[in-house]
Parts: C-alpha cells; sequence; structure tokens
C-alpha cells in the first residue's frame, strides 16, 4: 500500500510541476505578445501624429497662390493611402508590415518633395506657422524612428522567446505565432552620389 501511495504522489507531484512549467511559460507568451501589441499602438500612434499635422501644413502651403498643386495633391493623396492602411495588431506578419511601411514610405516621400519645394519659396519658408509645423513634423519623424526601434526590439524579445526549445513545442499548441519587423526601404543601403559639378 506505501508503494502505491508513494508512486501515486510521484506522478501528481510530476503532473503539478508540468502544470506550473506549463502556465509559466505560456503566461510569459501572453506578456511578451502584450507588449508587441502595446508598442505597435505606439507607432500607430506616432503615424497618426504625423498624419494629423499635415492637413495644417498643406493649408499653410495653400495660401501661397502660386504653389505647386501637383506636389500638395500627392501629399494628400499619400496621407490618405497611409491612413487606410490598418493592420491587426494581432496579426503582425511581415507582409502586413511590409504593405502598412510601404505606405508609409509613400507619404514621406510625398513630404520630402514638399518640403524641398517649399526652398523656392522664401516667403512661405520665413512663415512662422510653416515653421511651427516643420519643427513639429521634424520632431514627429524622430518620434515614428524611436517608436518602430522600439517595436523592433520587443518583437524580436518575443520571436526568440516563443523560438526556443522548448517553449516553440508551446507555442505551436497554442497558437503563438512569429511576428514581423519594420525594416529598411529598399535602396537605402546605397549612399547618395553627390556631385557639385553640375
Amino acid at each position: 500500500m506505501k508503494k502505491g501511495l508513494i508512486a501515486l504522489l510521484v506522478i501528481v507531484g510530476i503532473i503539478l510541476i508540468g502544470y506550473f512549467w506549463f502556465k509559466g511559460t505560456y503566461n510569459s507568451m501572453v506578456e511578451k505578445q502584450e507588449a508587441t501589441t502595446g508598442q505597435w499602438a505606439n507607432v500607430e500612434t506616432a503615424y497618426q501624429r504625423r498624419a494629423d499635422l499635415i492637413p495644417n501644413l498643406v493649408n499653410t502651403v495653400k495660401g501661397y497662390a502660386d504653389f505647386e498643386q501637383e506636389t500638395l495633391t500627392q501629399v494628400i493623396e499619400a496621407r490618405s493611402r497611409a491612413t487606410s492602411i490598418n493592420v491587426n495588431a494581432d496579426d503582425l506578419d511581415p507582409s502586413q508590415i511590409q504593405k502598412f511601411q510601404a505606405a508609409q514610405d509613400q507619404l514621406s516621400g510625398a513630404l520630402s518633395r514638399l518640403l524641398v519645394t517649399v526652398e523656392r519659396y522664401p516667403d512661405l519658408k520665413a512663415n512662422q506657422n510653416f515653421l511651427q509645423l516643420q519643427s513639429q513634423l521634424e520632431g514627429t519623424e524622430n518620434r515614428i524612428s524611436v517608436e518602430r526601434r522600439r517595436f523592433n526590439l520587443t518583437v524580436q524579445d518575443y520571436n526568440t522567446y516563443i523560438r526556443k526549445f522548448p517553449q516553440t513545442v508551446i507555442a505551436g499548441m497554442t497558437g503563438f505565432e512569429k511576428k514581423g519587423y519594420f525594416e529598411s526601404a529598399e535602396g537605402s543601403d546605397v549612399v547618395p552620389e553627390v556631385n557639385f559639378n553640375e
């Protein structure tokens, strides 16, 4: 009878150890996944701040009658495309991140063209409202960069955790999947050539 009781206690002990290990591992995955989701919200907030600044910037520039309308139209259309891309925080796979990033990159390009075009308008460049909006936009671009970097670090922590053994077994059983990263735009590794002789 004692041997049966000892065997039963050993089995119950093994089950309890397995349960607590599984529970701890699963809860750690949930925490890391929620950290990733929270950081994604910070990224979206930074991009939304930029999108909210653009109408004011465009309206300030529109006040200059001879300003190039095509440039303004490109910014407005790029903003519309960028704000129409919604990525579900639960589905942050690489293709969704890439789609979101592509739309944001188009908007960044349109804004860059707008700011280059402004150089030809000294009165606009001196406009206090424009200068303030430009400064806010620069600050927002810095925030976006910081939030994207933090997001990538959070995703790296999550992805590393769920891919390690034995967590990978639990992740596979419970549906935890690898998340996507923000990556550099194609061609950003090429240094632009500057030629002052032209």
